[in-house]
């Protein structure tokens, strides 16, 4: 059944559908098509950012009403509301979606690489759904990758739609991961960037055009709904001095090693967690969790509300409901809990994904990352050598951490200058944010999101030859018009060979066409001449086998194009379980990659 059959099933809007489809194709072109379709796709992350910031605001506040606490206490309420969210998150996925949900930008990144960009429809709302219910019952993780996945969900089944073909698909994917980034943080500028950076789409003309489309009407809608307020609101009062660079290159580095503190508990309690059923996931993630949360409530959800109280300066505020609230004001005891909250955040965000909750990384690295500039800017100021901003260096730490994990200094800079108006900042934003990327790149490879991928052999979008071997049609550089020679075949067969081929070599098979060798004419042009020798000399007797020109149909394009490494090999026979199928030259390889290179590249 044709896709617009399922669509839509009544059949005077087939008809419509046809022949809208066959103006389209008349009247449009690529880029028009393309600026059409952007524009839908921002429009729906838009639509989708709103009403996912509003479930969750809403659904907290029903669950907020009931409480059992005092300033110095608590809520009790938080040690089970964790395992409520993540016991109803399990129950959706298993009744409702039944599928994997985790990993929402590493999924957006397989279909980019594996799918031919392909997500399926029930992610258009399946990640909001389930992300709601877990950020909102206290889940430590952040809802922008399950937009990001939603967003780029809505932007493939609406290239469905359209009939696009698969590159096209591919920068629709970045255009729903822009869209969903630019609408969650009213950041257009954020979004393009993580696309590039994050998902490493090529930047071309082709792609950039349909992003900002994209990443501007995403804010648009996203602003006319919620407002013009940034994220966190911020004034800069102190600007950035060239004679306090040294506190922010310190910054830096320590961003570095709490970012590979934070890949490796991720890495640890995902392999620890991932050894449980599903039943003790969920008892042990939700008690430990709730136990988190209620002794340290700033753990609890995305964790926004304890950034805003840092960038205020407002610890007071920050540990009511707590433990820790009656001595807010002793010095050592502010960095004990602060310190503990940067320990423990890794924990609970690794707990949360791990034990069946559903959100991603890029807030909690924000929210650590916050934590952490405040930590050293008052170890600075305590120290005497300098004296420095805290809030500035709140709004630092949130960059260069996310950077640092993420692997996304130009994103991560941006989008903190854009969701706090901090532009003052720019500079020791795009310092510390390089330092903490450096240092992370050359011992953790590769991001938190491309991590899983990398190990499967799934990562094509990071590198932009796996990638074109990965489109290109292995069946379409098969050459099957060979003149095949029998292994009982004698010299006067290749007579009759060259005579009606122009190759240079034969493949030899026997009876059932399993491959058994090659002829190459150089090896008995000689003998071509002795008409004494027609009858008496096999082929075998000069025929050359090796497994180093042989690849099977079944291989990747990249084992394929191993083949070539020799000197000499210039043509790779190929063999489907033994049986000849046709050669593939090296020449017929490298047209096809620069032609994709080109269509990928085409401005």
């Amino acid at each position: 059944m044709k896709y617009w059959e399922k669509i839509v099933s009544n059949e005077k809007l087939r008809k419509y559908y046809k022949k809208f489809l066959i103006w389209e194709v008349k009247h449009l072109s690529l880029m028009q098509k393309l600026v059409i379709i952007s524009l839908i796709v921002g429009i729906c992350c838009g639509l989708a950012a709103v009403l996912l910031k509003n479930t969750v605001a809403y659904t907290y506040s029903i669950i907020s009403r009931f409480t059992w606490f005092s300033a110095d206490r608590g809520n009790i309420l938080f040690l089970l509301y964790p395992m409520i969210g993540i016991a109803l998150t399990v129950l959706v996925i298993k009744f409702f979606v039944k599928d994997d949900l985790s990993h929402g930008v590493s999924k957006v990144m397989y279909a980019m690489s594996r799918n031919d960009g392909k997500i399926k429809t029930h992610n258009c709302w399946s990640s909001m759904a389930t992300s709601s219910i877990t950020v909102a019952f206290g889940g430590s993780v952040g809802l922008e990758a399950p937009i990001v996945l939603t967003g780029s969900a809505i932007a493939s089944n609406i290239g469905n739609l359209f009939r696009v073909d698969k590159h096209i698909k591919i920068i629709l994917l970045a255009c729903g991961a822009a869209g969903a980034i630019a609408g969650v943080f009213k950041a257009p500028i954020a979004g393009i960037l993580f696309a590039f950076e994050v998902l490493m789409l090529d930047m071309t003309m082709v792609a950039i055009i349909p992003m900002l489309i994209s990443s501007l009407s995403a804010a648009m809608i996203s602003y006319f709904f919620l407002g013009q307020q940034a994220e966190f609101s911020y004034i800069v009062n102190t600007p950035f001095e060239l004679n306090k660079i040294i506190p922010y290159l310190f910054l830096g580095i320590m961003s570095a090693i709490v970012s590979l503190y934070f890949l490796k508990i991720n890495s640890f309690v995902s392999s620890v967690f991932g050894k449980m059923s599903k039943v003790w996931k969920i008892i042990i993630g939700g008690v430990l969790l709730g136990v988190l949360v209620y002794i340290f409530p700033p753990l609890f959800g995305e964790g926004y509300p304890a950034l805003t109280k840092l960038l205020n300066n407002d610890m007071s505020s920050l540990l009511e409901n707590s433990f820790f609230h009656s001595n807010s004001n002793k010095t050592y005891l502010i960095f004990i809990v602060v310190g503990s909250i940067i320990i423990l955040k890794a924990f609970a965000t690794a707990i949360t994904c791990s034990s069946g909750g559903v959100g991603g990384v890029f807030a909690p690295s924000l929210f650590i990352g916050g934590f952490v500039g405040f930590l050293v800017a008052r170890l600075v100021n305590l120290s005497g050598l300098f004296v420095v901003a805290e809030s500035n260096f709140v709004l630092v730490g949130m960059a260069s951490v996310m950077a640092g994990v993420m692997h996304s200094p130009l994103t991560s800079t941006f989008l903190i200058a854009e969701i706090t108006g901090g532009y003052a900042l720019f500079t020791p934003l795009m310092i510390a944010s390089t330092i903490s990327y450096l240092v992370v790149k050359p011992i953790h490879k590769y991001s938190i999101y491309a991590e899983a991928l990398a190990k499967r052999g799934d990562l094509m979008t990071h590198n932009k030859d796996k990638t074109a071997l990965r489109f290109i049609d292995k069946t379409k550089l098969l050459e099957t018009n060979i003149y095949k020679l029998s292994i009982n075949s004698t010299l006067r067969d290749v007579v009759h060979a060259v005579e009606v081929s122009s190759r240079s070599f034969f493949p030899v098979v026997d009876d059932d066409n399993n491959f058994k060798g090659v002829l190459v004419l150089d090896d008995v042009r000689g003998l071509l001449f002795h008409q004494e020798y027609y009858d008496k000399i096999l082929v075998r007797s000069f025929m050359r086998y090796s497994p180093f020109f042989i690849a099977d149909i079944n291989e990747s394009m990249e084992e394929i194009i191993q083949k070539f490494k020799g000197v000499d090999r210039y043509t790779i026979m190929i063999v489907d379980k033994g049986k000849f199928v046709g050669c593939m030259s090296r020449a017929n390889v490298f047209l096809a990659y620069q032609r994709y290179i080109s269509e990928s590249s085409d401005e």
